[in-house]
């Protein structure tokens, strides 16, 4: 046992030097600063509402966005009492190399210009939008795969992504700048499909042991409270400061209060303990912002979305009742963090919203904000059924991705 472990120490260490060092050496090659007029890399960029924005607002979302991604879902997961210390501690090194890998792939597809990557706030905050993803994708698995195996999800994952990213925004045209398809979506799937092609069953009556005292739960509480204040900039780090921001800020952190109070309608029902699960209902009320990822700049009425959060809390709680008991048993799934609950079902449920909406766009509802949310049905290349029935032909597009592209990460 102790050589096993020293020689999985020494594995991880090669690995980590291996992929910084080619890290090192593909940004000094590819990789520069953008310069401050950068609209000549607009037709490039995955959002070109940054155009008019002032530079100033760019840094306090990328802050807002990092600290979301580095403290909220870092500490989320630190609810397992066995492997607590140790998630947080992958959870950093993924975003430390998710990051840098995000701003190459990412970088080709988007920002390469003249044989080079231009680097600047609005990549930075790509970045943390796919390194979101992946850290999503690692809850599913976390507990049953060593930090080096996480690397590796995070190498094949990034790229994944990113493919799945350039063919839904660039290719189709639709509309998600919130990420309920290409992040909640993808990074659920991505990850439930690695578990399943992990599944050993000779461990699967092995029961984690995530009820180890109470400073894991304080340092959940803590990533959750994160999460709620941060997470309104997450959904609108991409859209148009000066328009559909507001919508996008406002719609989230209604559809949070309302899945909250829907997670306590529920909660008490469903669990016969007289106190509620705090971890579950924890990543319940959080299932609000992660509906909100395509529908949050579409929504015109505030009842809206709270009647979608409301909609998201009533379906977590279902789902870590009967739905993970199932992909246990019948299917095989272990879903260590539930993000089938929190991000899966709630980002397939957005995906639909925004599909509706986008049927229902207009210029009477939207005004000037069409342009913005939907710029081929603004310019008339586009109706909205037909922007409907794209939005709607993402969902499969990304399954699709996720599910193949975990197996083969499998």
């Amino acid at each position: 046992m102790p050589e096993h472990t020293a020689a999985s120490r020494l594995r991880l260490s090669g690995l980590c030097f291996l992929l910084q060092i080619l890290t090192i050496i593909l940004f000094a090659v590819f990789v520069r600063y953008s310069p401050e007029s950068s609209s000549s890399l607009c037709s490039q960029q995955l959002n070109c509402s940054w155009r008019n924005q002032d530079s100033r607002f760019q840094h306090p979302r990328f802050r807002n966005v990092h600290l979301q991604v580095l403290l909220g879902f870092g500490l989320l997961v630190a609810f397992l009492g066995r492997y607590g210390p140790g998630s947080v501690a992958i959870s950093i090194l993924i975003v430390a190399f998710a990051i840098q890998w995000a701003v190459l792939i990412q970088g080709f597809f988007y920002f390469f210009l003249n044989g080079k990557i231009y680097v600047g706030a609005q990549s930075m905050v790509s970045a943390d939008f796919c390194t979101a993803a992946i850290l999503i994708s690692t809850g599913a698995v976390l507990g049953r795969v060593n930090p080096a195996q996480m690397l590796l999800l995070t190498l094949l994952g990034v790229t994944l992504f990113t493919l799945n990213e350039y063919i839904l925004l660039s290719l189709m045209g639709v509309s998600d700048s919130g990420g309920s398809l290409t992040v909640h979506t993808f990074g659920a799937y991505f990850g439930l499909m690695v578990s399943r092609i992990l599944h050993q069953p000779h461990m699967a009556k092995r029961k984690e042991q995530q009820d180890m005292g109470h400073q894991p739960d304080v340092f959940a509480v803590i990533g959750t409270i994160y999460l709620w204040i941060f997470w309104p900039s997450f959904t609108s780090a991409t859209t148009a400061h000066d328009n559909t921001e507001p919508w996008a800020v406002l719609n989230t952190y209604f559809s949070l209060a309302a899945s909250t109070l829907a997670t306590f309608v529920l909660s008490p029902v469903l669990y016969e303990e007289s106190t509620l699960w705090v971890v579950q209902i924890q990543d319940a009320t959080l299932a609000g912002a992660a509906v909100m990822g395509m529908a949050g700049e579409m929504l015109v009425t505030p009842f809206g979305a709270l009647s979608v959060g409301f909609l998201a809390g009533l379906i977590t709680p279902l789902g870590f009742r009967f739905l993970t008991p199932v992909l246990r048993s019948r299917l095989k799934i272990e879903d260590t963090c539930g993000v089938h609950n929190i991000h899966g079902l709630p980002g397939i449920l957005g995906a639909l919203l925004g599909t509706l909406l986008a049927a229902l766009a207009t210029a009477d509802a939207y005004g000037g904000r069409l342009e913005l949310v939907f710029p081929l049905v603004a310019q008339g290349s586009r109706t909205p059924p037909g922007q409907a029935l794209c939005q709607l032909c993402a969902l499969p597009v990304t399954l699709l991705l996720a599910t193949l592209g975990g197996c083969l990460t499998g």
